[in-house]
Formats: C-alpha cells, structure tokens, sequence
C-alpha cells in the first residue's frame, strides 16, 4: 500500500498527480506488446492478481485462436486474497464460466513467478507429448514484455506471441479499482525485467531513457513495494 512519502501526495480523483499519472503511462505503454493476433498451438494464460487474464483467453479461444488453454500460477501473497486456491483454479473457473470446453483446459498450480509459468508449462505440455510451434502468452497487458523476454530465454524453439486485454490505462484501472496496485506492479516489472537481463536469466534488456526516468520517479515517489532489491539504477546498454 501507500508509504507516507506517497500519502502526503496523492490528488483527487485516480489519486495521482499529474506527474505520477503521466510517468505510469510512460511504463504501461513500454511492456504493452500486443503482437497481431493469429491462431497458435496453445494459449498459455499467466497468473496473476488479473482476472481479466482469464477473460481474454476464453475470448480468444472462442474466435478460434487456439484449441487449447494453459492457466499456470499458484497462490502467492499478492493474489491469496483475490484466489485463495491459486490463480490457475480461479482462472480455469473464469474460462470455463466464459464458456470454454474442461477438456481444452490444463492447469499448472505450482509456479510462482514468470519462469515458473513458461519452464511449468513447457513441462506439462511434454508429458502429454505436446510440441507446440507456436505459444500466445496471454497476461497482464503490462507483463507481455517481460514474459515474452523470459519465454525466448526459457522456450526457445517455439514461435512466441503475446498480447493482454484490449483496454486503454483508464479502463483498466477502474476495472481493478486499485490504481496503486498498478503503479507498484509497474515499478517492480520495470526493475525485474532490468534485473533478469542483468542476471543472465533472459537476453539484457534496452530501457530506454525516457522508461528510466519515469521509473526512477515513480521509486522517488514512493511506488516501490514491488521492489525485490532496494532501488538500484536501471543498467544503461545504450
């Protein structure tokens, strides 16, 4: 939640200043992909606190997209309240609500993060002797970036495309109804993905100038809970 750094300056409305709204759409437009969308092997859903995820797979599948779903996430402390018997349940629930066939959907219940989700799903598409082609990662509309970089590190010999819902920041914001739970997530998919690049987890990652200043405000500004390191300087591959 807010810090009192945060606090001391929220504003009417979505409760951000001008400044903070405009360098959270700075980041939301940089991990946005939204590669065109054509029919793949498999759609593979990533958990999260986003049940929209869910909504926009069964959307998918019902134009034909894909013949079969993946849901992959466990429970975690930032989705247990949302889905307490683990994001992949829940969402499995959502689609088959949405009117997606049980037998076109597998769940992974275990993974608790991005390579967690691809090396899970890799895993249980194999046992049933499944080599998918081609993947259509379907998550948050700001994780496509990170999960795309992570799934060309983690699944190389498959065709990967990602896309999340078709909304505008304002529309999705009120869908949530927690604009600071954006902005955090934001911030910390802005300082993992520099990280994984770092680390050698997934090919390093060009931030370009205007994303890391945006970033380094927002941390400035008090959205860091998401942070898994205290604040370090995004690397500059420039």
């Amino acid at each position: 939640m807010t810090d009192s750094r945060r606090r001391d300056t929220l504003a009417a409305g979505d409760g951000w200043p001008a400044s903070v709204r405009a360098d959270v759409e700075t980041l939301w437009h940089f991990h946005r992909i939204d590669d065109p969308l054509r029919p793949v092997d498999v759609a593979v859903g990533l958990g999260s606190h986003d049940a929209g995820v869910a909504v926009r797979t069964a959307a998918l599948y019902h134009r034909g997209l894909f013949p079969l779903v993946v849901f992959t996430g466990a429970t975690t402390p930032t989705t247990a309240g949302r889905f307490p018997r683990g994001e992949a349940v829940h969402f499995r629930e959502i689609a088959l609500r949405h009117g997606v066939p049980a037998d076109a959907v597998r769940i992974d219940t275990e993974a608790t993060s991005t390579v967690g989700n691809i090396d899970n799903t890799r895993a249980l598409l194999a046992a049933e002797g499944r080599t998918p082609r081609s993947v259509l990662l379907v998550s948050r509309p700001y994780q496509q970036r990170r999960a795309r970089a992570v799934a060309a590190a983690r699944w190389p010999d498959v065709d990967v495309h990602c896309t999340g819902g078709d909304q505008d920041l304002d529309t999705y914001l009120a869908s949530l109804g927690d604009p600071d739970r954006v902005a955090t997530m934001l911030v910390g998919d802005t300082q993992r993905l520099d990280l994984q690049g770092r680390s050698g987890e997934i090919a390093p990652q060009r931030i370009p100038d205007h994303v890391r200043r945006a970033y380094d405000r927002l941390v400035a500004a008090g959205y860091t809970d998401r942070l898994i390191t205290p604040h370090p300087e995004l690397t500059d591959l420039s």
